[in-house]
């Protein structure tokens, strides 16, 4: 297979480990193990800590433990551990669910901008890949109209997203419906990137239930990257028909085999304290909601943005005569903050901002920015 470069992982690499300020980052911050233990009464961690230092760090099963796979699927209708494959974080399962299900020549409608991934990977296996496209000028919302024009009698695939990645928008339940009805239509699937689930915004629109939910022509993908704040878990799922999830297994082992045996168990810990894990995430979006809504007020004349609506994300539009590429190495190299550049996404003049870091870590980062903004301004 041969793959165009993926553009912001590119970017991101070169900056991430430089910058002080980072505030593009797509995930909530991240957990430490002691915060994961510190969950548990004082008697019941140190018996778990026990349990983990003394772990024999063999294979684990295969698809992932029966453990994890029993509390994933209980989070789901109809479903049980047999159509849930736990995998190598979310990128591993849209990989696996992508050349399982597709083959060169065949039809695909995918969400336009996303990670990268969701619509270079089918590009890749060689299908013919029509781009769904949220676009700025109303708001970054959904239009179903335009989906069902894209669609075609040979369609495969649609690929979808939410809450999205890079604008923050969201599905509604009844928008999934839709959805769902007209792949069934088509006898297509859906394909649903679900690694902001449970990152709902405070006192915002309700989260749409997983697509999973509505049946077999559906596909969830889960992450504990991004909601959980355990990106180097590596660790995420795919769920959907047992067949499907059979094959998927089936060419994993080519690939990564199986879950690592430690990741799994700090998994389960994790996902066993999800609701705290959630008051975490909360408090940290709802402080940086309100740092970012007076920044904006103080540096209109500069920068507006439509507020993520889920998730974590959102596109900054910023009104300075510079490529994005070159603002966002600019503030990088001399500011130490890092905005991701909109061009990697197909909005030029923008920036993508997430609001899951460190309150402290975050309002800096903002400060730095009006003052590069202020610079750039300055110099004409």
């Amino acid at each position: 297979m041969k793959i165009e470069t993926f553009a912001l992982e590119r970017w991101m690499t070169t900056w991430e480990t430089q910058v002080e300020f980072d505030i593009a980052e797509s995930g909530i911050y991240p957990m430490s193990v002691n915060e994961l233990l510190d969950m548990l009464p004082a008697g019941e961690r140190e018996a778990t800590l026990a349990g983990l230092l003394d772990m024999r760090l063999g294979y684990s099963e295969a698809p992932g433990s029966i453990e994890l796979r029993s509390l994933l699927a209980g989070t789901y209708a109809d479903t049980g551990p047999e159509n849930i494959l736990v995998t190598t974080g979310a990128i591993e399962a849209n990989f696996l669910a992508f050349n399982t299900l597709l083959e060169p020549g065949d039809h695909v409608v995918a969400v336009y901008p996303a990670y990268q991934q969701l619509y270079s990977v089918p590009r890749a296996i060689g299908c013919d890949v029509s781009l769904w496209k949220l676009r700025p000028e109303n708001d970054f919302r959904y239009d179903l109209d335009e989906l069902e024009s894209l669609v075609r009698p040979n369609t495969k695939l649609i690929v979808i997203n939410t809450p999205h990645n890079p604008t923050g928008a969201m599905l509604s339940a009844e928008d999934l419906q839709r959805i769902y009805a007209l792949a069934e239509s088509l006898d297509a699937r859906v394909l649903c990137d679900e690694a902001y689930r449970w990152l709902d915004i405070p006192g915002g629109d309700p989260m749409a239930p997983p697509m999973r939910n509505l049946g077999d022509r559906a596909v969830s993908v889960g992450t504990f990257s991004k909601p959980f704040g355990l990106p180097g878990l590596r660790t995420g799922w795919l769920v959907g028909p047992a067949d499907l999830i059979a094959q998927c297994w089936h060419m994993r082992d080519y690939i990564t085999l199986s879950p690592g045996k430690l990741n799994d168990a700090l998994a389960v810990l994790a996902f066993r304290n999800r609701e705290k894990i959630v008051e975490r995430t909360h408090a940290i979006v709802a402080a940086n909601l309100a740092t970012a809504e007076r920044w904006f007020v103080e540096n209109a004349e500069f920068a507006s943005w439509t507020p993520p609506r889920g998730g974590l994300l959102a596109m900054m539009r910023y009104d300075l005569d510079v490529p994005s590429s070159e603002l966002a190495d600019r503030l990088a190299a001399e500011y130490s903050v890092m905005l991701a550049p909109g061009s990697a996404f197909g909005y030029e003049h923008h920036l993508r901002v997430g609001v899951g870091q460190t309150p402290e870590v975050f309002a800096e980062g903002l400060a730095r920015t009006a003052a590069c903004f202020r610079d750039v301004a300055a110099r004409g």
